[in-house]
């Protein structure tokens, strides 16, 4: 199969679905031509057969095995399914494609997502691992029922075509029950739809597997375990935050404690924790649920995220009034978190006597245990000016098998920074301090970039996957 057919292949997946991709070993595509079916399957029958099941004339072409292999993982992944699931197939014309597409997605543990249409197209791709990846695409024609169920199912105003809405879906079936957020944005060839889905479930979220190394684990248990203060994680949208604090959350989850949530949204449910959801429409921001809080004796407070001043000043209040308080923040870098809400108008030596610890938080993609291949490592394909913290003389690349659907990487890893306040560092934030590289270094704590290159050296992920956290150190 040559490079030209690989390009559009991922246009014209609904041609076959998954299961009769697999039966046939057949890849489908509509060419210059007319429709081509790459197979490695020389059975005299499978021309009629594929003709009579997609409608027209097909042009068969005979593709090497291990080729085709990789192509149908790559673009028919098989999902292992559990024992007694029975999910339904998509046959490129059913009415249940929107439910099907919801269900593709939730198997291969995507976060979202994206329906897009364009001048003569429209598309649908999905995130997997932090990565966009087109999965299929749809007629013109066909887009604005699609984009009228969603509306439907969201509860939203299927007549409103020129301004964003927000919506939510509470899916369930006999196997699955999650939550999706809707957002709709018009975009000049229609409307743009991004479902985030969100898994409730939070059984397997664990503080101890969320890729805290051996220090910084204990630095954090230390942190939030005090009975006051603030504890406070940073990082761009999608690095995980949420999942660490849940984490925590399991962790300080007992019957003598009182725990309150405020979030937009509520991504997992945990039994014995109070849980709210923001509703700015009606006025229950974060502010105002934070005040009621107050009057709600609580032990511990989670607050979503700390997006303005008014937030910020109820959760230094709540904190220096007896009550631990865990919440997130946008900023670059664990000290960040402190220039950022001495910005926000939080006096320094309030923020001196409340902050527990800030932490910074990045994602990273692993790679693939059951395809990586080691390889001698140039020091030359690191960043400019980046002086290494040890050598390094191996490393390992990702090659790509059935397993990982070709990409090289299986999952993902948290990496972290934390810095625990204490008294000296404290007055460092009294005097707005922004350099505390010294600091650092004298209690032995480890950087973001540093707990990154340890797992490239040791094998766990590639250059490229920590090279702009190399590069901002």
């Amino acid at each position: 199969m040559n490079s030209k057919n690989n390009t559009i292949i991922a246009a014209n997946l609904q041609i076959l679905n998954d299961d009769q991709a697999w039966h046939y070993r057949a890849i489908a595509h509509r060419g210059e031509y007319g429709i081509e079916i790459h197979t490695d399957n020389q059975d005299s029958l499978i021309k009629e057969e594929l003709e009579f099941m997609v409608g027209e004339a097909v042009k068969v072409i005979l593709t090497d095995r291990e080729e085709l292999t990789k192509q149908l993982q790559k673009y028919h992944p098989r999902i292992n399914i559990k024992k007694g699931d029975n999910p339904r197939i998509y046959t490129g014309n059913s009415e249940n494609f929107l439910n099907d597409l919801i269900l593709e997605a939730n198997r291969l543990k995507s976060s979202d997502i994206h329906i897009e249409s364009y001048e003569q197209s429209c598309r649908i791709r999905i995130r997997i691992d932090g990565q966009m990846a087109e999965r299929y695409q749809l007629k013109k024609n066909e887009y604005p029922a699609i984009i009228n169920k969603i509306k439907i199912f969201s509860g939203l105003d299927i007549a409103e075509k020129r301004l964003p809405q927000d919506g939510r879906i509470n899916y369930s079936d006999n196997h699955s029950r999650f939550d999706i957020r809707v957002s709709i944005l018009p975009t000049l060839h229609g409307e743009k739809i991004v479902m985030r889905l969100l898994n409730n479930d939070a059984t397997n979220i664990d503080i101890n597997n969320v890729g805290f190394n051996e220090d910084d684990l204990k630095h954090y248990l230390e942190s939030v375990n005090r009975p006051n203060g603030m504890v406070l994680i940073s990082g761009p949208t999608g690095s995980g935050k949420t999942t660490t604090l849940y984490s925590t959350l399991k962790v300080l989850n007992k019957e003598s404690r009182n725990i309150l949530t405020i979030e937009d949204p509520i991504e997992y449910t945990l039994e014995g924790i109070n849980q709210v959801q923001l509703k700015e429409s009606i006025g229950l921001t974060f502010p105002v649920a934070l005040r009621t809080f107050l009057r709600q004796d609580p032990d511990i407070i989670m607050v979503g995220e700390i997006r303005d001043v008014d937030t910020a000043a109820m959760a230094i209040r709540a904190s220096l009034t007896g009550h631990l308080v865990l919440s997130t923040i946008h900023t670059n870098s664990a000290w960040g978190t402190v220039s950022r809400l001495i910005d926000m108008g939080i006096p320094a030596f309030l923020l001196a006597n409340t902050l527990n610890a800030p932490i910074a938080q990045r994602l990273l993609r692993v790679l693939c245990q059951k395809c990586k291949e080691k390889e001698a490592f140039n020091p030359e394909l690191y960043p400019p000016k980046f002086k290494p913290y040890f050598t390094v003389n191996e490393h390992y690349i990702k090659k790509g098998c059935d397993s990982c659907f070709h990409t090289g990487y299986s999952g993902r890893k948290a990496v972290y920074e934390i810095i625990p306040i204490d008294t000296e560092l404290g007055m460092k934030i009294k005097d707005n301090c922004f350099d505390i590289s010294p600091e650092l270094k004298k209690r032995k704590i480890k950087t973001l970039a540093e707990n990154a290159f340890s797992l490239f050296a040791s094998g766990e992920t590639t250059l490229k996957e920590i090279y702009p956290l190399l590069f901002n150190y």
